[in-house]
């Protein structure tokens, strides 16, 4: 997210975390602090194979919560990265770490083994040629097989029709869903309405 009006009315709604994409190539990279960030809310930043240093400057100057890592980065990244991370915004500890994992197949989940007890959290997004925010589903079956002990959040397209499939979806691991773009009005611009219908049909 990045106009701070948008910020304040999502969070408004009572979502637990707002995300903020430092990727260059997506068409939500945010380039400059908004005049709003999120005060209950927790404040996730997204990120692409980018350098500890750079994940570390922008932890500090958005006062990030939680650091969602969608590219190719390894067990040892986070490692290092989870020991270099300063406690921002008067928290005792670091930002907690999310490792995204395309997923089309079973077989996609073997690559979770390496980080189970990594990553604070997993993220099963779509299998895209492009990480992230492409609209798309996969097959919520194959998360049957997902026997980790790290808990996970079900992204990839969910959109607003999919409120009772939402309902039906059941897994001890999950903690949540990831909504983006099927509530967008333009990249990084959130529609509230739907946003507020959505979340009154599943909760």
């Amino acid at each position: 997210m990045r106009e701070a009006a948008n910020i304040r009315a999502v969070e408004a709604l009572g979502v637990d975390w707002l995300g903020f994409i430092f990727w260059p190539k997506s068409s939500r990279y945010v380039d400059a602090v908004p005049d709003y960030l999120p005060v209950r809310a927790k404040r996730v930043g997204v990120f692409v194979d980018a350098s500890a240093a750079d994940i570390k400057a922008k932890a500090e100057a958005y006062g990030l919560d939680i650091i969602q890592l969608h590219g190719q980065e390894s067990p040892d990244f986070l490692r290092t990265l989870r020991d270099t991370l300063p406690p921002v915004r008067g928290q005792a500890a670091p930002p907690k770490l999310i490792k995204a994992f395309p997923i089309a197949t079973k077989a996609d989940l073997e690559a979770c083994r390496a980080y189970d007890g990594v990553a604070d959290y997993f993220l099963f997004d779509t299998r895209a040629a492009l990480p992230g925010g492409n609209g798309r589903q996969f097959d919520w079956s194959v998360l049957a097989a997902y026997d980790g002990q790290t808990p996970f959040l079900l992204s990839g397209g969910i959109g607003p029709a999919d409120s009772s499939r939402l309902q039906q979806f059941h897994h001890p691991r999950c903690i949540g869903i990831d909504l983006n773009s099927r509530f967008e009005l333009s990249p990084g611009l959130k529609d509230t309405e739907a946003l507020r219908r959505f979340l009154s049909a599943i909760t």
